[in-house]
């Protein structure tokens, strides 16, 4: 019998501003592959998810402002390890930018850029993260999308 695989849990953050009428997105490069992601990671002890999730924007990706306090989605995806790979299940919170940090923790390690959310979805190596984003995009075309 197959044994069934149980996806471990990160959190995400969708940082998102409008500029001349446009709804980007912020993404940032993972630190050993390069490609472009939402800032994520591990729940933290003493932390609600949703500020976990505000919490890696900020050390990902140097931006702060208001999180969304319920996911908008999750995808799944396969974490590399040095011998394997775990299936993870990432929660994403949009975060309304305010405000962007001259410095911040993981400015060294990553390069942070925003993008259109209709280009970033193309951006984004992973189907379900693409998918949630161009979801997202098409509310915000819509005006679906209020400020949290």
């Amino acid at each position: 019998m197959a044994k069934k695989t149980e996806a471990r849990h990160q959190i995400g953050a969708l940082p998102v501003r409008e500029r001349d009428g446009t709804t980007e997105v912020c993404l940032v490069t993972t630190r050993e592959t390069r490609r472009w992601t939402v800032p994520k990671g591990w729940p933290m002890r003493g932390h609600k998810d949703w500020d976990a999730a505000r919490i890696e924007a900020e050390e990902e990706a140097g931006v702060s402002g208001t999180v969304a306090r319920k996911p908008i989605g999750s995808y799944l995806y396969w974490k590399r390890r040095i011998e394997k790979f775990d299936l993870v299940r990432v929660n994403v919170y949009r975060l309304d930018v305010l405000r962007q940090l001259a410095a911040w923790k993981e400015a060294a390690e990553r390069r942070v850029e925003w993008f259109p959310a209709e280009v970033a979805a193309e951006m984004v190596d992973e189907p379900g993260l693409a998918a949630l984003i161009a979801a997202f995009a098409d509310e915000a075309d819509e005006g679906g999308q209020e400020p949290v």
